[in-house]
């Protein structure tokens, strides 16, 4: 699915967070959102799912003003999931779409094995770590195979192998099935390992937006190569 963002602006208690002119993510790829702290990102992806209302602007979803919701899903850096046991949360989704549940429990079984939940699926959401209810939160997020997958920070609080079984699923379910997908990280290596496409934000604008290559080897501003280097953007 590819989003295009034309004169999106918000705005709280007058402050602007978001002021961007024009912004494409490109389908079928991993799209990193970097930026320093308070510089829109999260609201830019809240706005993207739906969850917070713009104050003006488009936003386009294959060319379509109107949001496919059944199609996009987002995870949050600190999920909630429904008080019941891992498999039920995994599955919601699916039930809710009235999924034939063959294809339910294929999704299930995929998902807890690609992310070491298998032997999880019975236990009740509240007694998961941390990182267990990340892997449980992406794991639904999946369940239905959504076409655009926006992520904010899914593992800024979870261990190095945790992070790794997580990452590897995202790039084989984007290779094997295109899934758009839309990152928000504040760990470069990271957003190096995963992305194609790298956006970078300041202060609700965009400074530059290009294929991840590019944008770590040959910046075209040079906030961008402040940035990579560890300078603060003022």
């Amino acid at each position: 699915m590819k989003v295009e963002i034309n004169h999106l602006k918000k705005s709280y208690y007058g402050h602007v967070v978001l002021d961007i002119d024009r912004l494409s993510v490109p389908d079928h790829k991993i799209t990193a959102i970097v930026g320093p702290n308070g510089a829109g990102k999260s609201t830019l992806l809240n706005i993207m799912g739906d969850l917070l209302e713009k104050d003006s602007g488009e936003i386009l979803y294959d060319g379509d003003e109107k949001i496919p919701h059944k199609a996009v899903t987002l995870v949050f850096q600190e999920p909630y999931l429904i008080s019941t046991t891992v498999a039920e949360n995994i599955l919601y989704p699916m039930k809710l779409r009235k999924m034939d549940k063959g294809i339910m429990k294929e999704r299930l079984d995929f998902l807890s094995k690609e992310l070491s939940l298998t032997p999880l699926l019975n236990k009740k959401s509240h007694q998961l770590s941390l990182g267990e209810t990340q892997k449980a939160a992406l794991a639904r997020a999946l369940s239905f195979e959504p076409e655009l997958l926006l992520l904010d920070e899914p593992s800024a609080s979870i261990d190095p192998y945790t992070t790794n079984e997580i990452e590897k699923l995202l790039l084989k379910l984007n290779r094997e099935k295109g899934t758009t997908m839309c990152i928000i990280t504040h760990n470069l290596v990271q957003a190096k390992r995963l992305a194609d496409h790298v956006v970078l934000l300041n202060k609700g604008k965009v400074v530059e937006s290009c294929p991840a290559n590019r944008f770590f080897h040959s910046p075209e501003r040079p906030e961008t190569k402040k940035f990579i280097e560890g300078e603060l953007l003022i």
